[in-house]
């Protein structure tokens, strides 16, 4: 398992079944088995989903009675939420850089068009 917490997140996010269920926990919290009902795959299976979502941060689980209950950590998804926020101003401006130069085609084109029909 990757050593820093960002990097943990992002293994626990690669899976589109962890996603899945974490998509489910956003409702509020739920047993076990009612999370490994859609999935089609033993409880064993599904327990290992969660837990790499437990040691990535992004559930808790405990003992209510016989079930077993997770919930949604919110803290991890922050933090890539915060990283990409990063990234997400740099191609904001690239796209606006792009749009720019596109304009100035664009504007380029329709003259020396206009030139050429001899307006």
């Amino acid at each position: 398992m990757p050593a820093d917490p960002l990097s943990a997140t992002f293994a626990a996010l690669a899976d589109p079944t962890r996603r899945a269920i974490l998509a489910r926990l956003v409702s509020g919290e739920c047993a076990v088995t009612e999370l490994a009902g859609p999935f089609g795959m033993s409880m064993s299976a599904v327990s290992k989903h969660l837990r790499v979502l437990e040691r990535a941060g992004l559930i808790t689980r405990r003992r209510d009675a016989q079930w077993r209950r997770c919930r949604l950590e919110a803290g991890p998804l922050k933090e890539v939420a915060d990283w990409t926020e990063h990234y997400r101003h740099l191609w904001e401006a690239r796209v606006e850089r792009l749009d720019r130069y596109l304009q100035e085609v664009q504007a380029k084109e329709e003259s020396h068009g206009r030139k050429q029909r001899g307006e």
